[in-house]
Order: structure tokens, then C-alpha cells, then sequence
């Protein structure tokens, strides 16, 4: 699919694609988007989730297909005019049965509003973002948390943790940007079975650099950050912006850099490249993430 996906970097914009379950739009971040198709053929998996369609194969690999408004618990009625949005994600690739698909929107993470806790209440709603666009809302769906609910498996691989009994202590000072709370409170917990205890989380971008900033002003060696993780997807300032801002800092050129995203493919791989990450691996490797941190910062085991 050609999304014109911007090729820019750190510029806090995104694209998001637009379409309808019902009488409601959703959105779609377009880096996730591989290509559109109209609804075809699936072929039913005899056990699967309820959710789940089937499986098609529109050129040489085997694609699941999720019913979105089955997920959604929304009640439509399918038509000719439905689609499938083909997306890759953590390592996956699964399409999305949707109605009708109407455009793409190039947007400013700042102007996404984030739902609060009335509408994510726990963290577990399906629901991270909300933008208004032409007297309308547009609802951005978290579609791991959707994939995850299907399928567990998909989530982190906190079992990995297990395995690394018998770590020493470790004061390495971490900041952690993740706009999810649930995933945030799995990686803190995470490090700290790692052995790492001195662990500083921020819901944006905005905020883990208001807070590297604050250290700075501090002149506190002791307290200074030693290793910044960061997701991509965030409202405010995405992850990109945030490591365009650090590596243009010389306070900060130095600091290690590890972007933990779902988003990591081909395209997202060069911008961090560009902007300077150090690191760059998919969301579900949470014991690969600890031993790139024990490298960068030479934490010996």
C-alpha cells in the first residue's frame, strides 16, 4: 500500500487511517498498515476465537482475519462495500475486517486527545487516542490490546524474566516513555526482577524530556538518566520527536537509546537509524530488552 508515510523524522506527526464500524469512525496508525483489499474469500478456522474470521492467503502467506466489530462488541451489518486492512505489528501479520475505509489524515501526536480513566478504566480499554476532525471524533484503537485479547501470546514475554534468576542489584538510572499504564507497570516489574530498581517512568514523550531536562538543571551526576527506553506511539510527543530533541541536546548525545515498540519494521527501523536510537526491538522481546540494557550499560551479570 502506498500510505505516503512521512519521511521526515522527529516531526511529532503521524498519519492515521480512517474508516467505520457502524455509524462510528476509527482510526489506524498508517505505519502499521500494509495494504487495503476488498473483502474476500476466508476460509473458517474450525476452534478459533469468535473473533477471529479465518485465515485467507492473498499472495504467498497466510493471513489471519479478525472480525473488528465482533471485537468491538458492535453489531453492523456487512455489506459489499467492506474491506480488510492488512497490518504488521509485533511481529505479526493480521487483517482487519472493517466497513468502509475513508481516508488518511496527517496529524500532530499533540492534538491526540488520551481517554481518561472513565474510559480506561485499568488500562484496559481498546481505545488510545480520540482526535476531532471535521465535527467528528475519531477513535484510535489500541489494536495490540485487541490482537493480545485474542491471543495472549502475543503480549510480552514476561516469562522470559523467569529466567533470569539470581541477578545482583543494579542502580542504573532508567526512564521509561509509554503512554500504556499496563504495559509500563509490566516493564517496570520486568526490570526489576532484572535486577533493575532505580527506575523513572513518563506517560509521553513531553514528559521524559521535561524530566531529563530537570536533572540537568539539577547538575546532579548522581541522579543523571543512563539509559532511556521509549515507545514510538505516543500523545503529546511521539518517541521519535523525543530522541530527535535528546540527540540534538550535547548534554545528551551520549545517553543510550532503546526504542521498544510494536512498530518496529523496515521503515520505522531507518527513521531511528537517522535519529540516532541505539537499539530498536519489538514489544514482545522483554528478555532481549534486558540484555541489550546489561550491554549498554555494562551490567555484568
Amino acid at each position: 500500500m502506498d500510505t505516503n508515510i512521512l519521511l521526515e523524522s522527529g516531526t511529532n506527526e503521524l498519519e492515521i487511517l480512517e474508516f467505520t464500524i457502524g455509524n462510528n469512525s476509527y482510526g489506524i496508525n498508517v505505519a502499521k498498515v500494509k495494504e487495503i483489499l476488498p473483502f474476500t474469500k476466508i476460509t473458517p478456522v474450525p476452534n478459533s476465537h469468535p473473533s477471529i474470521e479465518g485465515i485467507f492467503m492473498p499472495r504467498d502467506v497466510i493471513i489471519t482475519a479478525i472480525d473488528l466489530a465482533k471485537a468491538l462488541k458492535v453489531s453492523v451489518e456487512r455489506s459489499q462495500e467492506d474491506m480488510l486492512v492488512i497490518t504488521n505489528f509485533n511481529q505479526l501479520n493480521i487483517a482487519f475486517h472493517v466497513q468502509k475505509v475513508l481516508g488518511i489524515h496527517r496529524i500532530s501526536w499533540a492534538d491526540i486527545v488520551k481517554p481518561d480513566d472513565t474510559i480506561n478504566r485499568n488500562g484496559t480499554a481498546v481505545a488510545t487516542g480520540i482526535i476531532r476532525k471535521d465535527k467528528k471524533l475519531i477513535v484510535i484503537l489500541d489494536f495490540e490490546r485487541i490482537v493480545e485479547d485474542i491471543c495472549p501470546e502475543t503480549s510480552l514475554k514476561v516469562s522470559e524474566i523467569a529466567a533470569l534468576a539470581d541477578r545482583g542489584r543494579n542502580n542504573t538510572h532508567i526512564l521509561i516513555a509509554e503512554d500504556s499504564a499496563l504495559l509500563m507497570k509490566l516493564i517496570t516489574e520486568s526490570l526489576h526482577k532484572a535486577g533493575y530498581t532505580n527506575v523513572h517512568c513518563a506517560n509521553n514523550g513531553k514528559e521524559a524530556y521535561d524530566y531529563l531536562e530537570q536533572l540537568r538543571q539539577e547538575d546532579n551526576q548522581e541522579k543523571k538518566v543512563e539509559c532511556l527506553i521509549t515507545d514510538i506511539e505516543m500523545p503529546v510527543m511521539d518517541g521519535h520527536r523525543l530522541i530527535k530533541l535528546v540527540r540534538e541536546h550535547k548534554y545528551y548525545n551520549e545517553l543510550p537509546i532503546i526504542i521498544f515498540s510494536s512498530l518496529i519494521n523496515d521503515d520505522m527501523k531507518r527513521k531511528g537509524e537517522r535519529l540516532g536510537a541505539n537499539v530498536q526491538i519489538s514489544k514482545p522481546e522483554i528478555g532481549q530488552l534486558v540484555g541489550i540494557i546489561d550491554g549498554l550499560v555494562g551490567f555484568e551479570v
